[in-house]
């Protein structure tokens, strides 16, 4: 055994030292790593953490008795199989016999994936990366079950429409940094409360009287092009009597006027006064 100009114990002798500062493995021994600390080493005194994972294989979750409704940020971006994708590129009637297949065996799926969505009570589905169609079926698929969630986080999802979702107890739902315009694009929510949804592309109001039956009542629009609009405050206060906080600002005695109606700046400072 000897120790080579990295400080890393090698088994067969040193690498040169014009190499050292690119080549340092562990030994076929599993000799601790030790760091070389002079000046021209070009390493850091404490590893990357992540150098320790490298050879640790990746096991699938359904090989285990872990639940979605177990898990603090479960990922559903699982992709077609390759006859899937075979089958994608021919004509309808192949199409619609791989449909005919997965329903026929969609139960059965659902139970080796382990999966226990309508128990759910707070589930975080954010940053999901869904690229591909399949991705996105799966991923509304899942939506659908969740009957009794509570709290929900799609963050950064790339989401466009979700009108054909229904989550009849959720409280909390938070859609920040998605692909929406318009607030009829939500899904149903007759019990929401605390409703995000910030960074979307949303340019308009037309919709949002749809929230005014719930119990709505905090709501964050902010980095939305409707911020623009004008009266945006007043207008949206129209729309949702009970609605108590909007972007983080309690709602003023001024929101409460008509739009078309709110008054200069200098004249309510000087009310205030």
């Amino acid at each position: 055994m000897s120790e080579s100009s990295s400080g890393v114990n090698t088994s067969s002798g040193s690498f040169p030292k014009s190499h050292s500062s690119q080549y340092s493995e562990i030994s076929i021994t599993h000799t601790p790593l030790s760091v070389d600390q002079s000046p021209d080493s070009g390493i850091v005194k404490t590893p990357l953490p992540s150098s320790r994972f490298r050879f640790v294989s990746w096991q699938r979750l359904e090989e285990s008795d872990v639940k979605g409704d177990q898990l603090s940020c479960p990922r559903v971006r699982e992709g077609p199989s390759v006859e899937d994708l075979f089958l994608r590129k021919d004509d309808i009637p192949l199409e619609r016999g791989r449909r005919k297949r997965r329903e026929e065996e969609g139960q059965r799926w659902e139970e080796r994936l382990q999966e226990n969505w309508e128990n759910c009570v707070e589930l975080n589905l954010s940053y999901q990366d869904l690229g591909d169609p399949f991705q996105q079926e799966n991923f509304r698929r899942i939506l659908r079950r969740l009957i009794r969630v509570e709290r929900l986080q799609l963050i950064n999802n790339s989401l466009t429409d979700l009108s054909s979702i229904c989550l009849p107890r959720c409280r909390s739902l938070n859609l920040h940094r998605n692909h929406l315009t318009c607030i009829r694009q939500l899904p149903k929510l007759p019990a929401v409360e605390h409703l995000c949804l910030s960074e979307n592309g949303i340019s308009t109001l037309r919709g949002l009287g749809a929230l005014g039956t719930s119990t709505l009542h905090s709501l964050t629009l902010r980095s939305n092009p409707v911020n623009y609009i004008q009266d945006y405050r007043a207008r949206v206060f129209s729309c949702l009597p009970k609605l108590r906080v909007l972007d983080g600002i309690p709602k003023l005695p001024e929101d409460s006027m008509p739009p078309g109606l709110q008054l200069p700046a200098a004249t309510r400072m000087c009310n205030v006064l």
